[in-house]
């Protein structure tokens, strides 16, 4: 009978250990895109307190060296780990100017006979989504120095007093503010008429006002564009990047169709040029992605929605 509890105890014990997230996690972080090789080499050393969990994360990005205090959470039912509201630089940011994004961490732990780890990512906040893009990673738990004492003099010792600013909307969402009205640039109205236009989508709207924010799709490559409304020039040389180029539009009544398009000043140094538009009309947001490229512009067809006619008409 006690060699019967013994065991018990002694399996309960390791697999309260194997599923703790207590000690030193190591590993590297890369970018949730097909075309960016950028990677970050991360360190997390955590410490359960009574109802959260706290730590210190340290990254090393481009020849920029981070080290951050976070605080989260951990439900051991589902092997969830989540930090909140961490500053991660721009994988696109160059070195010499790194713009950062407020992202969470999200992980689960996995353990086996081999070793435990976190495997997850760095996830932006809702107002940033179209703009920082995920950061995936898988961490390994150094066993060797994962011991009480060694976690808590880290935690205790921690000195950085260089704090990372946390960006607001207009630092990483707006950059350009366009008043949507007629412009004159004759080489750039010539070369719209020589090209074939391509409805690339269209959608229906509730209002007859929108506004209209335009992304780089991708990379920042340097990707260059002009807008048409209504095949008429509004906006030229505007460079796609992390930041919105904006604009309110209403629509033309007297039309059943609006046009909007985009026409490629350049292919950037990824062809082809491509944008992520987003439209609002005050009820639903719209995504749609345009692709564009020096014999092809990318027209999105804007619909009003009919009302419901009332009985009798």
């Amino acid at each position: 009978m006690k060699r019967t509890l013994l065991i018990y105890f002694l399996l309960f014990s390791f697999c309260c250990n194997a599923q703790s997230v207590f000690g030193y996690w190591y590993g590297s972080g890369n970018v949730k895109s097909s075309g960016s090789a950028n990677n970050y080499l991360i360190e997390l050393v955590l410490n359960p307190q009574q109802g959260y969990v706290k730590g210190i994360l340290n990254y090393y990005f481009k020849n920029t060296y981070r080290s951050i205090e976070v605080k989260g959470n951990y439900d051991a039912s589902t092997r969830l780990l989540s930090l909140y509201e961490i500053p991660i630089p721009y994988h696109a940011s160059p070195a010499d100017l790194e713009v950062f994004c407020t992202m969470n961490l999200k992980a689960t732990l996995r353990v086996a006979r081999a070793g435990s780890s976190l495997v997850g990512a760095f996830v932006s906040l809702p107002e940033y989504k179209y703009t920082c893009t995920d950061i995936n990673f898988s961490l390994n738990l150094n066993a060797d120095i994962s011991k009480q004492d060694s976690v808590l003099k880290e935690i205790r010792e921690y000195k950085e007093t260089y704090q990372v600013w946390k960006p607001t909307y207009t630092d990483t969402a707006v950059a350009v503010t366009i008043i949507p009205r007629k412009v004159i640039n004759y080489v750039i109205e010539k070369e719209f008429t020589e090209r074939e236009n391509v409805i690339a989508n269209e959608i229906e709207v509730n209002s007859d006002s929108l506004s209209v924010d335009f992304y780089d799709n991708g990379e920042v490559d340097g990707d260059s564009i002009s807008i048409f409304y209504n095949k008429k020039l509004i906006s030229f040389h505007q460079i796609l990047s992390t930041k919105a180029v904006h604009f309110d539009i209403v629509l033309d009544t007297a039309k059943e169709v609006n046009e909007l398009t985009m026409f490629a000043d350049n292919l950037g140094s990824i062809p082809p040029n491509t944008a992520l538009m987003i439209l609002n009309d005050g009820k639903k947001r719209y995504e749609v992605r345009l692709s564009s490229n020096l014999e092809k512009n990318a027209t999105l067809n804007i619909r009003r929605k009919k009302g419901d006619k009332k009985p009798g008409q």
